[in-house]
């Protein structure tokens, strides 16, 4: 009986059968660790929920309330969060690969050391956010907000700024290679040097903090 007993629990914890794998989707919901592929929670109510380590691909949680959720080291492959409520949840880690992330509502949202590659962040709202040591690389946060966002030391090479709102925001040792800054106002951004907009692209309505000017390469052509 107690190896039978062993055996089950074996079983019941193995990677991707863990307990809580297969609970309905609600709020507190603990889907850490496990994997989900192609389920519609368009509008689902999962405040809190926890999906650490989850591996998530063609998931659709459109407009979905995932405020103080925690994806930490989570994967995602082509998941949309357009619209949905993420308000102080947790990606630390996590990597997005071509996810959509577009109109949500990201206040004060960790992405700390977080891989967001060639996903869609336009008109999101990332106000106080933490992106420090994150890759964001191709990523497009045009007309976003990220007032008071952090990014020192983050990776937003040939990232798409277009219009964003970077009042505030911490730029200290971000990788600009590329970056494309055209018709934003940098002027209040924190950190900015003069060799990291050498190395972006902006044209005539950028606008710069005192003492930086434009390169001589604005506008971009490539």
């Amino acid at each position: 009986m107690i190896r039978i007993c062993a055996a089950a629990a074996l079983i019941l914890f193995a990677p991707g059968l863990r307990a809580g794998c297969n609970d309905a989707p609600g709020p507190g919901v603990d889907w850490s660790g496990c994997s989900k592929e192609r389920l519609v929670l368009t509008g689902a109510s999962l405040p809190k929920a926890k999906f650490d380590r989850a591996v998530l691909a063609g998931m659709n949680f459109s407009s979905a309330d995932l405020s103080g959720a925690s994806f930490q080291a989570a994967e995602f492959n082509r998941t949309s969060f357009r619209n949905a409520n993420l308000e102080g949840a947790r990606f630390d880690k996590a990597v997005a690969i071509r996810s959509n992330f577009s109109a949500a509502r990201m206040g004060a949202v960790s992405l700390e050391k977080a891989e967001f590659l060639r996903s869609n962040l336009a008109a999101a709202q990332l106000g106080g956010a933490n992106l420090s040591k994150g890759d964001f690389k191709r990523s497009n946060f045009a007309q976003a907000d990220l007032t008071n966002a952090v990014l020192r030391y983050a990776n937003i090479s040939r990232a798409n700024f277009v219009a964003s709102k970077l009042a505030g925001a911490d730029l200290a040792h971000a990788f600009t290679l590329g970056s494309n800054f055209a018709g934003t106002d940098l002027s209040a951004a924190k950190g900015l040097t003069q060799e990291q907009l050498e190395v972006a692209c902006g044209d005539a309505h950028t606008r710069l903090p005192a003492k930086l000017k434009k390169p001589v390469s604005w506008p971009c052509t490539d």
